[in-house]
């Protein structure tokens, strides 16, 4: 049914290894390399270099649409334009995951993201910058990441023994925790000093490093020709069959989903928060986002150091609890209380760093190797489109009842959803298994 295709000798998918010299298999059961940690380094050192890159390019064009525009509407709209394709396209992403290799997958969308800035690049040099150049921008990035995420994601468990996969998994939400807090600076600085083109060359030379360190690591890769041979519908239709087999999976990833679209309004209303119910400045304002940054770096190094024990379906179950009673309890703090909302926010950032990792984790663990690409494009997808319809559904209710009861409102939402996440059996089977 399958098909393995990889740097080394064929392996079969799904066994462990039988040789003594090789005892350490992968989380999917491949015989792993003495190696597989310098493999994974090379990797994850390149994707690292171009994540700070791609952080201070996007912040450069955020700030200079602020800059020339001053209007949250164009802002919204390049929100837009960075979560859509992602949230559309990331299905087709796993399909194209599953049927061809995924190394090269990677290198390509890494190369085109790379290409696409340094055309940006020469475009923005030579003063022919408009709006409209940097939404093609945004879009086309968007499009790479759609086809890079599920391919990535999928080869993750073949590469690390199953006791570090959520570590791993763990690392690009820590990686992105860091790029977040000190890239945006990054970007500003060089866009400042040295103009808006010399960060979108910076960003190239990044993908140039990411493609390295793929380049370097010997990287399996799982063919599924089931997939090579069926239209695009029945790939999609394996893929949420894949994901489904596990009533327990399913059920959990469509929590996961709706709790996502009951944060997502959050972010987006922070600002407003401190401004109306704080009668906070933009410094203030600041101080929340960087504890909220903070926060999730914070949750995020726990997770690694952690590993995050057995129970990770009660993991998640116990951070949209703790999310929700600390989102309820920012609503009913007092104008005075912006302290409190500060520490609040950074416990909030803290337990939303447990979502992610586990529940990539556990798809892993619950889907065949040769469909995993699908799998994965179908969660990128629905955690991809779950803030946008939140935050679309959220701003507006938040301009109904105001902003602080909001707070309460959806914090109470989150905290029940997390009181009934781990009481279905079918849930907690998959801490069992």
């Amino acid at each position: 049914m399958s098909k393995n295709i990889s740097s080394n000798p064929p392996v079969q998918a799904g066994k462990p290894a039988e040789s003594a010299d090789t005892p350490l298999t992968s989380a999917v059961g491949l015989p792993l390399p003495k190696n597989w940690l310098a493999i994974i380094s090379f990797i994850w050192a390149g994707q690292a270099v171009s994540m700070i890159t791609s952080y201070a390019a996007e912040y450069a064009v955020v700030w200079y649409v602020t800059e020339s525009t001053g209007s949250a509407l164009v802002l919204a709209v390049m929100n837009i334009c960075v979560m859509l394709p992602i949230g559309l396209l990331s299905p087709f992403g796993g399909i194209v995951a599953d049927k061809h290799n995924r190394k090269m997958i990677m290198i390509v969308a890494d190369g085109a993201i790379g290409l696409i800035s340094l055309i940006a690049g020469f475009i923005i040099l030579a003063g022919d910058v408009s709006l409209v150049l940097l939404i093609l921008v945004c879009v086309a990035r968007a499009v790479g990441q759609a086809f890079h995420s599920p391919a990535m994601m999928a080869t993750m468990p073949m590469l690390v023994p199953d006791k570090h996969l959520l570590r791993i998994n763990t690392l690009d939400q820590l990686l992105a925790s860091i790029a977040g807090i000190g890239a945006p600076a990054f970007g500003i600085f060089l866009y400042t000093t040295m103009g808006f083109s010399s960060v979108m060359f910076l960003d190239f030379i990044g993908a140039l490093f990411a493609i390295a360190g793929l380049a370097l690591a010997k990287v399996p890769t799982v063919i599924d020709e089931t997939a090579t041979q069926q239209h695009v519908i029945a790939n999609l239709r394996d893929g949420f069959r894949a994901v489904a087999a596990s009533r327990g999976l399913l059920l959990l990833i469509v929590m996961v989903t709706i709790g996502m679209m009951i944060f997502g309004p959050l972010s987006a209303v922070f600002p407003l928060m401190t401004y109306e119910h704080f009668s906070g400045d933009g410094y203030m304002a600041s101080l929340v986002e960087a504890a909220f940054g903070i926060g999730m770096l914070v949750g995020s190094g726990i997770l690694m150091a952690w590993g995050g024990g057995k129970r990770l379906a009660g993991l998640i179950a116990v951070a949209a609890i703790i999310v929700g009673a600390t989102t309820a309890a920012c609503g009913l703090l007092p104008p005075t209380g912006f302290v409190a909302f500060v520490v609040l926010v950074a416990v909030m950032a803290m337990a939303c760093a447990w979502f992610n990792g586990p529940t990539m984790a556990l798809t892993q663990r619950n889907v065949s190797d040769e469909k995993m690409g699908r799998a994965m494009g179908l969660l990128n997808a629905a955690m991809g489109l779950a803030t946008p319809i939140g935050i679309a559904i959220g701003g507006v209710a938040a301009e109904l009842m105001g902003v602080a009861p909001f707070f309460v409102v959806d914090g109470i939402a989150c905290l029940v959803l997390g009181l009934v996440a781990y009481v279905p059996k079918s849930i907690r089977a998959l801490d069992e298994g």
